[in-house]
């Protein structure tokens, strides 16, 4: 699949993500009918479904050749392989979409040899499109008439300095119990703690309710970090590039793994800046003490 125009994958997503759009905003979710995958709070609408759908039909129309993995699809066992495929969610942010917060996304990614190559994630609420392709940097768009603009949004990105000046983007996930959920509860109050209580005094933690626009936020340098442990191939592999397009990078979400697979599970995604992204991996990683996520089963 050398002769795969990237290029032409991205604008193809583009025209996709925007019919995607159209779709989400002319749905109304009080009227969908929903219905839950794991729980109460991991939930499935007839939307998601139904944007899958179309998604798989365009893009498999424009190119055949190009596999296709998504979240609505997904068989369990399934895993990202080295052939060129698509990584899709239809709906990231599917609660935020049932309560009506404008604060959902299709993601649409594009995987080369299990590394993310193409990005795409549109909001289609604050017309807000996120695009990347590997080695042509990250670009932000609001609004159909407005120039893209470069990621990251600020000219000269500060430097990371310590959790103590971060503003940390976390979620709590659709699992909310079990050794992983007490891993992140305890991460989160060590990472809110002060500091004479031996926690970090993070300036705040926000979470979006979308792994995509997290990630995104942080491409774009308004979140410092993003600590993640659940999400799925779909909910990172457009994130993923457009972060590393903006100058940022992704570890694992446990300590020690700098190069976590794209269907790991367990990530942390760190801003682009001029110093201290190792520095404040590892302080992070020290923060989490014994404490690991495991959703290898």
């Amino acid at each position: 699949m050398t002769d795969l125009n990237l290029e032409q994958v991205r604008d193809t997503m583009v025209a996709v993500a925007h019919e995607a759009g159209r779709m989400i905003l002319a749905a109304n979710p009080a009227d969908i009918p929903s219905g839950t995958k794991l729980n109460a709070v991991d939930i499935v609408t007839e939307a998601d479904q139904a944007i899958e759908k179309m998604v798989a039909m365009k893009l498999s129309a424009a190119f055949p050749s190009v596999a296709f993995m998504g979240e609505e699809t997904y068989k369990p066992g399934m895993k990202l392989g080295p052939e060129p495929t698509f990584v899709v969610d239809p709906i990231d942010g599917t609660t935020n979409f049932v309560h009506g917060f404008p604060n959902a996304c299709i993601s649409l990614g594009l995987s080369i040899d299990r590394t993310p190559s193409v990005g795409v994630i549109y909001n289609p609420w604050q017309d807000l499109l996120y695009t990347a392709v590997k080695g042509q940097g990250a670009f932000v768009k609001r609004g159909g008439g407005s120039e893209p603009r470069r990621l990251p949004l600020a000219a000269t990105p500060r430097p990371l300095t310590s959790l103590g000046e971060a503003l940390v983007g976390v979620e709590w996930g659709s699992v909310r119990d079990g050794p992983n959920f007490d891993v992140k509860v305890e991460t989160f109050r060590r990472l809110g703690a002060s500091k004479e209580t031996g926690g970090a005094m993070v300036q705040s933690m926000r979470s979006l309710g979308s792994a995509a626009l997290n990630l995104a936020a942080v491409a774009a340098g308004e979140l410092d970090l993003y600590w993640e442990g659940g999400c799925w191939a779909w909910d990172v592999c457009a994130g993923w590039c457009i972060l590393r397009e903006a100058g940022g990078r992704v570890v694992s979400g446990n300590p020690g793994d700098w190069e976590p697979e794209v269907d790991g599970r367990v990530y942390l995604a760190v801003r682009g800046a001029p110093s201290g992204q190792t520095e404040i991996v590892e302080e992070f990683w020290k923060l989490m003490g014994d404490g690991r996520m495991d959703y290898s089963s």
